[in-house]
């Protein structure tokens, strides 16, 4: 059995003994949903009589461990609709389901032992031991919504983790620790990044030196694009109905939206439930760049020697959410997209792309980030011609062959934009982790809609195709993944403060700003503490804040001109560092964008 069938089986049968475990311990008023397996073991839904709470997972754990060492037999049967109804009659949510299936559909069951029956497709094991070696543990339980629709019944749901074996369960459960220690959510707070405010759910407060940090990594964005031939525009935050009404957002994401109604002499006389969403006085804040750069491209005449033509913007944009999906950094409301809109031939697109795909390669590899591409096509409330659709589709599977090989890279079916098919960049972290960042959208629909034209060589009027594209995806996401990418401990370049200074007493103050001085007409980002206080004080809390280096100053340094030097994450310092080599030191690790920190002089 292949190893992905093999976790199929063996995690969705392990759901049904969670199921039968369940009974046992709450009673015959539980109501069973479904249960099916995700990528580190499974879960089950539930209505039960009480909340479950962590004093409740072992007692689970040893129920599914005892129904096991019964070693019951499984037992597939097949059942009518009629048969399956009077069978579940009982359970609701069983009920619902065979309900939604045809007349005459052949339903099958599984039977776990004489006294628990579970409608499922299968395929299951034959006995329960062959699950005895297999190591499972409870994650969580945590609330669900019956289908996901937050107007039904309110669910339990279980998680399990489930391996073959103890030992890639506790390297999983390992693995799990490490993540809760790099967990955005809580260093982002802890090293004073962002905050959150329950007056704006989902859209950050950047502090101080969480701005340092934005705003480096839009440097470094700005200085490559520029490279590139891109041109940076900003446009309003908010518009008129009308221009999404055009683009088609409005038909196709107007509830992620925020909707501003208008304001006009009357509005007194008026109530906010009387303003009709469709009237021309209606507003939204911006959920995508995208129409304005249409406007920008049309406000004038172009010629085909023009194109193409690349506008980037990083223009604030709000996305509605449900407060359900919110999830720090990377589910948020109001964030910037390093967002580009390149207008082209159609003559144009494999280079163009190419060009994007060796930014994306610079950026991701100065991270020390590896990725891969994935292609997403038409989705079912697609706009525009299927003609149009193929065409496109096949001009982004071509490049990706070109780069990739065919077949090396996947192909995710019906998962395209409304408006055109796309490239998804799938980012690994240091945990070997997956992140959809970067995008690359191809699209024939919004320049016609906007009716954009440029003139060809042979005098004609034709439509320019344009591609959407980011690396990033948003600054917010991409800044929570390098959070735990690096725990924190960002490399050199990019760290909110690289250079802390300790004066270890008042008299070496003025060495210290010295020092300060000539870093900060460096480009060094650079912090001091000057207050009459303990050194070893001062240096812990610049460690607390992960700065790279921390030197210490005090009489010898001041009589030799050099520095002490903590590195972050070493305990033994350098001492009597030349001034002259330490800030040789500095522009290296500046100029390279290093990843790892300089322990050594020697490395210099």
């Amino acid at each position: 059995m292949e190893r992905e069938e093999f976790l199929q089986v063996y995690r969705h049968s392990l759901a049904h003994v969670l199921a039968k475990a369940v009974f046992e311990i709450f009673g015959e008023s539980v109501q069973i949903a479904i249960g099916p397996q995700i990528d580190d073991g499974f879960y089950y839904d539930f209505v039960l009589p009480r909340a479950v709470t962590e004093d409740d997972y072992k007692v689970i754990e040893d129920k599914m461990r005892e129904i096991l060492k019964r070693k019951e037999n499984w037992t597939r049967k097949e059942l009518t609709k009629e048969e399956a109804l009077e069978k579940f009659k009982d359970q609701k949510f069983k009920v619902e389901i065979i309900n939604d299936l045809p007349e005459d559909a052949i339903i099958s069951t599984y039977n776990t032992g004489d006294d628990f029956c579970d409608l499922c497709r299968g395929p299951h094991i034959e006995n329960s031991a062959e699950l005895l070696n297999v190591a499972f543990q409870v994650k969580s339980a945590s609330g669900a919504y019956w289908r996901g629709d937050e107007k039904r019944d309110r669910l339990q749901r279980i998680y399990v983790y489930a391996f073959p074996t103890k030992d890639e369960l506790k390297a999983h459960l390992n693995l799990i620790r490490e993540a809760l220690e790099r967990d955005h959510k809580k260093l982002g707070p802890k090293l004073d990044l962002f905050m959150f405010n329950e007056t704006a759910p989902g859209m950050p407060y950047w502090l101080p030196r969480g701005w340092r940090l934005y705003q480096e990594l839009i440097n470094f964005w700005r200085k490559i694009h520029v490279k590139h031939g891109y041109q940076e525009i900003s446009a309003p935050i908010i518009n008129n109905r009308k221009l999404w009404l055009i683009s088609g957002h409005w038909a196709h994401y107007v509830n992620n939206m925020f909707i501003i109604p208008g304001f006009d002499d009357d509005l007194t006389q008026r109530t906010l439930q009387n303003i009709e969403l469709d009237s021309d006085s209606t507003f939204a804040a911006k959920p995508m760049n995208c129409p304005n750069a249409m406007l920008t491209y049309k406000r004038t005449v172009h010629s085909y020697k023009e194109l193409p033509i690349r506008y980037n913007e990083i223009d604030v944009i709000h996305r509605k959410e449900k407060s359900g999906q919110l999830n720090g950094l990377f589910r948020v409301q109001e964030f910037r997209q390093d967002d580009d809109h390149t207008f082209v031939m159609e003559s144009q697109i494999e280079e163009e792309i190419a060009d994007v795909m060796e930014v994306a390669d610079q950026i991701y590899s100065t991270f020390g980030i590896t990725y891969r591409a994935e292609l997403s096509t038409r989705p079912e409330d697609f706009m525009g011609d299927i003609e149009v659709w193929d065409r496109a589709e096949a001009a982004l599977k071509k490049i990706l062959d070109k780069k990739y090989g065919e077949g090396g890279y996947e192909v995710n079916e019906g998962d395209g934009a409304f408006y055109g098919p796309k490239i998804d960049l799938q980012m690994k972290d240091a945990l070997g982790r997956e992140w959809q960042c970067g995008t690359i959208q191809l699209d024939f629909q919004l320049p016609h809609n906007f009716e954009l034209t440029y003139q060809d060589s042979d005098g004609t009027i034709k439509e320019p195709v344009v591609i959407h594209r980011a690396i990033f995806g948003s600054f917010e996401r991409f800044i929570g993944i390098l959070i735990e990418n690096y725990k924190g401990e960002f490399p050199f370049w990019i760290s909110p403060y690289q250079v802390a200074i300790v004066p270890i007493r008042t008299e070496h103050n003025e060495y210290a700003k010295e020092i300060e001085d000539a870093l900060y007409e460096m480009g060094i980002r650079v912090e001091a503490n000057y207050d009459d206080k303990n050194m070893n004080e001062k240096i812990k809390g610049f460690k607390l804040m992960k700065d790279p280096y921390i030197i210490v100053v005090g009489d010898k340094e001041k009589e030799e001109r050099t520095v002490s030097i903590t590195v972050r994450g070493q305990k033994q310092q350098m001492h009597g560092v030349p001034l002259d080599t330490f800030y040789k030191m500095i522009r290296k690790l500046q100029d390279t964008k290093a990843q790892e920190l300089i322990k050594d002089i020697s490395e210099i």
